[in-house]
């Protein structure tokens, strides 16, 4: 199954591409579509896509993006259940803000997070790109873990995630994940644009009433 994972789906342009990463590009089109609609089906699909781009990023040489897959599956069962039962009275989690609380946490374990996986990956591996494969690293935990939650601020967290993605991907010759992360980029757009139509909805419910 692997040796078949890793075999070439397609070339494009002299760069032949594995199935592992057209199926990742399947499965993640349909996964970021899926949260943009607040389908909890989402939280399946993206275990099944981040295990497949697992292999892409060992094969490649992206540790810390590797690392991160495997965290993914945690968040995603994660956030499955948390859809599920978060909400108030154990019901349905709905959209909300992020707090100043929050974002301290966040913001100071990011720094912390960044720093030592830089400091790591600079030292322990072969990594070339060190720095931007910690930063991506550190920015997709928070907001993933933000989606858990059905923080509006994750789309945020993504988007700037998704601008670094995209040249450190094509640096890598990884043009269909950098096509991949094109896509995701516009699908956060529409997610943030959604969400925040969820949430005003929410708040003039007890207005309306």
């Amino acid at each position: 199954m692997l040796d078949w994972l890793l075999s070439t789906a397609l070339t494009v342009n002299g760069t032949p591409m594995t199935w592992a990463e057209v199926l990742g590009f399947g499965t993640g089109v349909l996964n970021v579509w899926l949260l943009v609609r607040q389908n909890i089906a989402n939280w399946a699909v993206g275990i099944v896509n981040v295990l497949l781009l697992l292999v892409v990023f060992v094969t490649y040489g992206l540790y810390a993006d590797a690392g991160l897959q495997v965290v993914y599956v945690a968040l995603g069962l994660l956030g499955w259940w948390q859809w599920l039962r978060g909400g108030e009275r154990g019901g349905r989690l709905e959209v909300s803000r992020t707090t100043r609380a929050e974002w301290a946490v966040l913001a100071v374990a990011g720094v912390a997070a960044t720093a030592g996986l830089w400091l790591l990956l600079d030292r322990v591996t072969d990594s070339t790109v060190p720095l931007a494969d910690a930063l991506t690293t550190v920015l997709s935990l928070a907001a993933t873990y933000l989606q858990t939650r059905k923080k509006l601020e994750s789309w945020w967290i993504w988007i700037v995630a998704d601008l670094i993605y995209i040249p450190l991907y094509l640096y890598k010759d990884l043009w269909l994940t950098g096509a991949l992360y094109v896509v995701f980029l516009g699908l956060c757009v529409a997610g943030l644009l959604a969400w925040q139509n969820a949430l005003r909805a929410r708040v003039a419910e007890p207005v309306a009433a």
